[in-house]
């Protein structure tokens, strides 16, 4: 396709901006065929004399750069004829098309709900990472995070969304829902991700959260006890729980606290990784805030958002692991 003068003169800037190095990053780490592969049998297809349905390519790049940049439906519409660097990952040329509107990214979206294919999209990531070793399955970390859910009552139902509660986190109430993830402890990247309200204890999900394969599992001290429940009796993994605070305070001042106390680091040292896709998820994708009613599309949408957060940081490790062989 022949670029604009506009499409010319944005590339030959000499500087780049922290958006295009970010959508490269996106662009280079996807397995675009892949993920193309798992849904074109649901897009709709040209029929008869009418407009043909918007390349399946188009859509999807513009679904991604719409979860990687946290806007609405009409928000990433808008960003498409602001940003020149998001038309370009997308393959937007303003001379001679328009870019897809709301409307259509909104059916799409309903399109990769109704099929289960945003599970599809996580798995098929996770597949490609896997080829190239990136998960190791020896252990899992598990963890879970809150995310908010507007309290309003300003809407057509003149009521809160009655699948989002209440959850106390230290002396804060917060209302929402969580997410809770079971990462890989070697490599940091989200395996397992289940989305339930806010009021569900951590510790009850923990079984859900392990792939099987694990020869050892770390968690905080929200699951103290998780040993002890029924649905993790039998099972060969071990579990390596944060000591609570109060307990932790109380320790000895001897050697034997000493020691304690370092297992209690080293144990949260490798906890740690946990947090990374977190920080990519409601960070860099400004993800704090639930964008839709009902858990189910949240949830979808939770596969998709830690999917693409996994490309990310296995991209930026792959490429620091480069840069240290090299020099």
């Amino acid at each position: 396709m022949q670029k604009s003068f506009s499409d010319l003169e944005y590339a030959a800037k000499k500087k780049l901006t922290r958006r295009d190095r970010f959508l490269a990053e996106i662009d280079a780490a996807t397995p675009w065929s892949a993920l193309w592969q798992e849904i074109a049998p649901f897009y709709p297809k040209a029929e008869g004399a009418g407009r043909p349905p918007i390349g399946l390519a188009r859509m999807l790049r513009m679904y991604v750069a719409q979860q990687c940049f946290g806007l609405s439906d009409e928000g990433i519409e808008d960003a498409i004829y602001d940003s020149q660097a998001i038309r370009g990952f997308v393959g937007i040329d303003l001379n001679r098309e328009s870019a897809p509107d709301a409307t259509t990214l909104l059916k799409f979206r309903r399109l990769l709900e109704t099929h289960d294919l945003t599970r599809k999209i996580f798995d098929t990531i996770n597949a490609h990472l896997a080829a190239k070793g990136l998960l190791m399955r020896e252990g899992t970390i598990v963890d879970a995070t809150l995310i908010a859910a507007p309290p309003s009552t300003k809407n057509s139902d003149k009521a809160r969304d009655p699948e989002m509660h209440q959850s106390k986190k230290g002396n804060d109430w917060h209302f929402g829902m969580k997410a809770h993830i079971g990462v890989d402890a070697a490599s940091g990247l989200v395996h397992t991700v289940i989305g339930t309200a806010g009021n569900v204890a951590d510790v009850t999900q923990a079984h859900a959260l392990l792939h099987g394969e694990e020869i050892a599992a770390l968690g905080d001290a929200g699951y103290q006890g998780v040993e002890k429940r029924t649905e993790n009796q039998g099972k060969s993994v071990t579990w390596h729980v944060a000591m609570r605070r109060v307990k932790r305070r109380a320790l000895p001042k001897n050697k034997l606290g000493r020691m304690r106390e370092k297992l209690e680091i080293l144990k949260a040292s490798v906890r740690a990784k946990v947090e990374h896709p977190f920080h990519v998820v409601k960070n860099l994708f400004k993800h704090r805030k639930t964008r839709y009613r009902g858990l189910a599309k949240n949830t979808a949408q939770l596969f998709s958002l830690f999917g693409f957060a996994n490309l990310l940081l296995a991209g930026r490790r792959f490429t620091i692991s480069e840069s240290r062989r090299t020099s």
